[in-house]
């Protein structure tokens, strides 16, 4: 009798796990979502990757507000392996479970988007690693390389403009 109850809580456990991350990804706006998907695409193309890593928490983000529709966005979470194995089409924490006995992947991505979509130039910058192997070091890079990213509106602008004959 005293199984039950170990089962009970663990089927509890499973289900706020899965809730929680599937809450968590679905408060994302929508131009962080499109960075986690981005993300979640490099990793699970990665010829290593065995199980399907899906989004799973939030640490932190950030945006700046360019104008002209261009905004710029930072974005740090992690993604968690699931059941599911690399190269499932349209998976989802409903029918991919998270597994608990894999590490975490942490991830920090920055990019420019111009009218809700993701620009390819500048490009880019996603770093993910398993968590166990991320140092202070490459913390402090990924924060600085986002910083002095190159993202350049100093081309030439109707206002810079002199006509043309």
């Amino acid at each position: 009798m005293a199984v039950l109850p170990r089962v009970i809580f663990f089927i509890a456990v499973v289900l706020f796990n899965f809730s929680e991350a599937q809450n968590e990804f679905a408060k994302l706006a929508e131009s962080y979502k499109k960075g986690v998907r981005l993300a979640e695409t490099q990793v699970n193309s990665h010829n290593g990757v065995q199980h399907h890593f899906l989004f799973f928490k939030s640490l932190s983000q950030s945006s700046i507000e360019a104008g002209f529709n261009v905004n710029y966005f930072y974005h740090h979470f992690h993604l968690k392996a699931t059941k599911c194995s690399r190269g499932t089409e349209n998976a989802d924490p409903k029918k991919c479970v998270f597994r608990n006995d894999r590490p975490v992947i942490d991830c920090a991505i920055c990019y420019k988007m111009f009218d809700g979509e993701i620009q390819m130039e500048p490009k880019p910058y996603i770093h993910c690693i398993h968590k166990p192997m991320l140092t202070k070091e490459m913390e402090l890079s990924r924060i600085e390389h986002c910083n002095s990213m190159s993202f350049s509106n100093g081309a030439m602008t109707l206002l810079a403009s002199t006509g043309s004959e």
